[in-house]
């Protein structure tokens, strides 16, 4: 089970799409209701898998831009 997420980059404006094991009614629900923690929204989901649903960098991003400091 999953779903196709498509998110814009905050770091390279690129956009990018995951399949994640989620439910477009779940990420409905995280985003209507703002209040929420996204660890709470999302708990089977990784901590990459999260911040993709955030920001949409990717794990490939974060490795390449935040870890390794290349912008």
């Amino acid at each position: 089970m999953g779903i196709e997420v498509t998110r814009k980059s905050m770091i390279t404006g690129k956009l990018h799409t995951l399949v994640l094991d989620t439910t477009q009614k779940e990420l409905d629900q995280y985003v209507i209701r703002s209040t929420i923690l996204i660890q709470d929204a999302f708990p089977q989901l990784s901590a990459e898998e999260r911040e993709f649903i955030k920001t949409g960098i990717t794990p490939e991003e974060w490795l390449k831009y935040i870890e390794e400091g290349t912008f």
